[in-house]
């Protein structure tokens, strides 16, 4: 068997009136994602992983910002894509990981329909997405709920 292992980090602002979106699944707040697509930073994360393992570069070649194209786009739609160039290459996906790094809201009660979202997006098990969260004990950007970031490991495999 052929594995690859692959590694993905995003990192967006947040502003107050914006839809937070993390893992597929909105979130009640009152600070959202200034981005060009939805600004899922799980989820682009998760594709850089991804992408990376199979080395097809990142999400922006793939889904540029500069395209009107992806205004808005639901990134679950971007996730099925790379999933989609992933088996087209052969490959399968083992497992994704992800760690959300934030102040608030808590998230722990999102995580299981974050893991059911991106699952579902990657045509995989649900036991093959991981989705922690921490805080930042209010230092740096993510303390100061200036912005969220993620990073993301991906295993994928060749049979």
């Amino acid at each position: 068997m052929d594995y690859r292992i692959g590694h993905g980090y995003d990192v967006h602002a947040l502003a107050g009136g914006l839809r937070l979106v993390l893992g597929g699944v909105e979130i009640p707040h009152t600070k959202g994602f200034v981005a060009h697509s939805d600004g899922d930073v799980a989820i682009h994360a998760v594709c850089d992983a991804l992408l990376g393992a199979a080395a097809l570069g990142d999400i922006g070649q793939h889904f540029p910002d500069t395209s009107a194209d992806y205004a808005g786009i639901d990134s679950k739609i971007l996730l099925r894509r790379v999933a989609a160039m992933l088996r087209e290459k052969g490959y399968e996906i083992g497992n994704v990981d992800c760690t959300i790094r934030m102040q608030r809201p808590k998230l722990r009660p999102y995580i299981d329909a974050m893991r059911a979202a991106m699952a579902g997006a990657m045509g995989v098990d649900d036991d093959r997405v991981s989705v922690k969260a921490t805080t930042t004990e209010q230092l740096g950007f993510e303390g100061r709920e200036e912005g969220v970031s993620v990073t993301a490991v991906a295993l994928i495999y060749k049979k």
